[in-house]
């Protein structure tokens, strides 16, 4: 007899499904609204890359900026030019100041007397050229008598050599004795050793109006490095009081009442804030379209974010590694290559209310319109293709 029981080791039915099997979630179509929701997205976000490729490729690319930007100015530093004791500080802390007020005030005594040493040495020296010139004086008293009696001499013994001549032939024809004529021609030789006397004589007083001559030289060259040594006593005496060479504001005082300074050791720095500037250091790929005169925009992180505006002065003539103690020597070792910076100078064109708030070593960041050189870009590039045409020929 069959049995009735259905086998078991077949397929199951296809009916069946076994209980432990998770079910597959059904996905649900989406709705118009969904749909619409999702299209206007797509659509704004298409439109704002738009307006961004637009804006970027029109405008935007040709604004660099940079936060690596700082407000400078060059300031002075005050050191003292003689060695003292420090008299008076007559200066406080972050004081403003005019150019020409005194700053600091070393003890002068020292200098003084030595002006007044000097002001000796020119006298002594004065008087010893007067002196001098008295004695050349009554030399050319005594040379003008001397020349007068040589004159009265040298008319003696040609008066006397006459008579010899008028006598010498009376002698001959016997109308004048021998005597006669010997006592003419001694009297004319007497007169003829007067005049070589008195010219001897006037040579010797002119050599010694000469000696005069060269003690007055003498004691005006004295005179002279008197007059330099003063001069440089006077400056060390004027420098006893230092005063500001510019207008600014008193920064970095270390000097103290009663120190003893050197020549050169800083006492303090004035800071022309009337001079401030920016260096903000651009990219090396920021620089193609930078030129002097361009408009700026600087942001200021000390006035809250204030915008002021700006212009481009100049740019550095190499890197800020260039210009360090240990410049880079690629050529050495391994070689990275690094984007380099260069700095450039911007002008500040604040309000003077601005402009008060503003000290060196404040950031900034700095963004610079370089649209008026967009097409300088393309030039270069013509030029360059011209240029390599003709060394092509």
């Amino acid at each position: 007899m069959a049995s009735s029981t259905p086998p078991t080791d077949g397929p199951a039915p296809a009916d069946e499904t076994r209980e432990d099997a998770p079910a597959k979630p059904r996905r649900k179509p989406l709705t118009p609204r969904t749909k619409l929701i999702l299209l206007a997205i797509a659509l704004v976000a298409a439109v704002a890359i738009a307006i961004w490729a637009t804006y970027y490729f029109t405008y935007g690319r040709y604004f660099q900026s940079t936060d690596d930007a700082q407000i400078q100015a060059d300031a002075t530093v005050i050191a003292p030019r003689v060695n003292g004791y420090v008299t008076g500080v007559l200066v406080q802390d972050n004081q403003d100041v005019a150019k020409g007020q005194p700053l600091v005030a070393i003890d002068p005594r020292d200098y003084r007397a030595k002006a007044a040493q000097a002001d000796a040495q020119i006298a002594e020296a004065q008087a010893s050229a007067d002196q001098a010139r008295a004695g050349a004086a009554e030399q050319q008293a005594m040379i003008a008598q001397s020349q007068a009696q040589l004159a009265a001499a040298q008319a003696d013994a040609a008066h006397d050599a006459g008579e010899v001549a008028r006598y010498t032939p009376l002698v001959a024809s016997g109308a004048e004795t021998r005597e006669q004529l010997a006592r003419l021609r001694s009297t004319a030789t007497q007169s003829a050793e007067k005049v070589r006397a008195q010219s001897a004589a006037l040579e010797a007083q002119q050599r010694h109006l000469a000696t005069f001559a060269a003690q007055i030289a003498q004691a005006n060259a004295q005179a002279k490095a008197g007059k330099a040594t003063l001069a440089s006593a006077d400056v060390d005496l004027g420098a006893t009081t230092i005063n500001a060479p510019i207008a600014g504001r008193v920064g970095d005082r270390t000097v103290t009442p009663g120190a003893y300074v050197a020549a050169g050791t800083k006492l303090l720095s004035v800071v022309p804030l009337d001079a401030i500037y920016i260096v903000a250091n651009f990219k090396e790929t920021q620089l193609a379209l930078m030129r002097p005169g361009q408009r700026a925009r600087i942001e200021v992180d000390a006035l809250g974010g204030l915008d002021v505006d700006g212009e481009v002065e100049s740019v550095s003539p190499g890197t800020g590694a260039q210009f360090s103690i240990l410049p880079p020597q690629n050529a050495t070792g391994n070689f990275t290559k690094i984007t380099q910076r260069v700095p450039v100078r911007l002008k500040i064109l604040a309000t003077p209310q601005a402009r008060r708030l503003l000290v060196p070593g404040l950031s900034v960041t700095v963004t610079v319109d370089t649209r008026n050189a967009k097409g300088d870009l393309k030039q270069i590039e013509q030029d360059q293709h011209r240029y390599d045409q003709q060394q092509a020929h």
